[in-house]
């Protein structure tokens, strides 16, 4: 990439600005710009012009459908578009890529997946004829999805934990009953994989689920869970919080 400005649109503070960080942090990212609604991408793009926007379609004053309809009627040329939304249903993606998103990214997703995206608007590779059939949703693997939950939650992957926590999630999910036997046999079964030991297999963990309260994510994983879970006081131990997750990633695959 050289030179690009990309615009990210969503009402979600934390999620905009977690993405938002992560571009500037790229190479060839000459600016990131951030609106919480239609009504203030428009004023940005009204101002400045930007290659690439990212939007949400939830958001209020003006949600993403109506950005993407004003988009060509006021803005020329109007940037590439890429929608990201927890709205998967076909014809929801059909309406965006209809008004002209040249991409629909499923939240929550890994942030070098939407690199990639970006990479291929700006070498013009990937983008979409309006007389293509209607787009699928990328199905993401669940190692995707975990990584994109850690990531929405504020689990940094470079701890051990976070790999730590990945690894138990999905012997949960193969097993469920696994749960039950947290210490005399997942933490083993976790260590054995890594070369470590049990014990630092359990301070990884809980040193993961402590970063994330300390980065103040409890409403971020309340909304990721779509319902109130935690409380800033109420922080799960490790076993509810493995628990959680199996079953989020469990309910989801069978949705």
């Amino acid at each position: 990439m050289l030179n690009i400005r990309i615009l990210v649109v969503d009402d979600h503070g934390t999620l905009r600005k977690r993405i938002a960080d992560y571009l500037r942090a790229q190479e060839g990212v000459e600016e990131v710009a951030e609106a919480a609604n239609g009504v203030e991408a428009l004023k940005c793009l009204r101002e400045s012009r930007f290659d690439v926007m990212i939007t949400d379609l939830v958001m209020p004053l003006m949600d993403g459908y109506m950005l993407l309809e004003e988009l060509p009627r006021q803005i020329d040329p109007p940037p590439k578009t890429i929608v990201m939304s927890a709205l998967s249903r076909d014809d929801f993606v059909t309406r965006a890529i209809d008004l002209g998103a040249v991409f629909y990214m499923v939240k929550p997703f890994e942030p070098e997946h939407l690199l990639s995206h970006i990479r291929d608007i700006q070498e013009e590779r990937s983008v979409l004829p309006q007389a293509q059939a209607p787009v699928k949703p990328h199905v993401q693997s669940l190692d995707e999805r975990l990584g994109s939950l850690f990531f929405t939650i504020g689990i940094p992957a470079h701890i051990k934990g976070y790999q730590f926590l990945r690894c138990g999630v999905k012997m949960v999910i193969e097993q469920p009953d696994r749960i039950n036997r947290i210490t005399k046999e997942l933490y083993p079964s976790i260590a054995r994989q890594f070369g470590t030991t049990a014990s630092k297999v359990e301070r990884a963990i809980r040193h993961a689920i402590e970063v994330a309260w300390n980065r103040g994510r409890v409403d971020t994983l309340n909304r990721a869970f779509g319902c109130r879970v935690c409380t800033p006081e109420d922080k799960p131990t490790n076993g509810e919080f493995i628990a959680m997750l199996a079953d989020k990633m469990s309910m989801e695959r069978s949705a």
